[in-house]
């Protein structure tokens, strides 16, 4: 995935009146994951919104590749995939549909290149169910595979293991290992840090 990197210099984020974040700072390489950690509203989801540009900081910059993403933000945009915390799917589209929709908009793909992806994130056999008919759990997964189909270097996950149980957060961090293994950095806001075997996460805490 080449020598990408992700800075964030100096973040301040106010909400009103009140600061949520302050002078954060970190630099990511490739194979790095950063775990976000803190209670809720410590800034998890603002610090993940202020990386891919849906907040303005009120001080502070983002770099991508040492260029600052506001001077070319579709060029980093076409670079991550953002999975917020509610989970992008249509309920009357299939999961198969709904990655189609997609990842057609961001890249070319086949058939096949989704049907991996759902595969990969346990949901291969649901592929031609309607969203709506699927289990919370079983949309995160279809919305994962989203992720994965994108085939981009920087994720940006939003609590990604919610609504799934063991088996699935073991997912999520096997997931998260094979990314980082291929040169791939990820942010993710978590409330319990995952245990990913291949690599040591960074952590930072919000909200101390």
């Amino acid at each position: 995935m080449g020598e990408a990197h992700l800075t964030a210099e100096n973040l301040h984020v106010w909400r009103g009146d009140r600061p949520v974040l302050r002078g954060v700072s970190f630099e990511l390489r490739p194979g790095e994951v950063l775990q976000l950690t803190g209670p809720n509203g410590a800034g998890k989801t603002s610090l993940l919104r202020t990386l891919c540009g849906l907040i303005h900081p009120e001080e502070g910059r983002v770099f991508w590749n040492g260029t600052d993403t506001r001077a070319d933000p579709s060029g980093f945009h076409g670079c991550l995939a953002y999975l917020a915390h509610d989970v992008p799917l249509k309920a009357d589209l299939t999961a198969f549909e709904n990655l189609a929709c997609w990842v057609g908009v961001r890249r070319a793909h086949t058939r096949e290149d989704l049907e991996r992806a759902l595969d990969a994130s346990g949901v291969g056999a649901l592929r031609d169910r309607l969203v709506r008919t699927l289990s919370a759990g079983q949309k995160r997964r279809v919305a994962l595979a989203g992720v994965l189909a994108l085939a981009v270097p920087l994720w940006l996950l939003d609590e990604p293991t919610t609504n799934l149980d063991a088996a699935g957060q073991a997912l999520i961090a096997r997931l998260i290992d094979g990314h980082a293994s291929r040169g791939g950095i990820v942010v993710a806001a978590v409330h319990h840090a995952l245990d990913i075997a291949g690599v040591e996460p960074r952590r930072l805490a919000l909200g101390t």
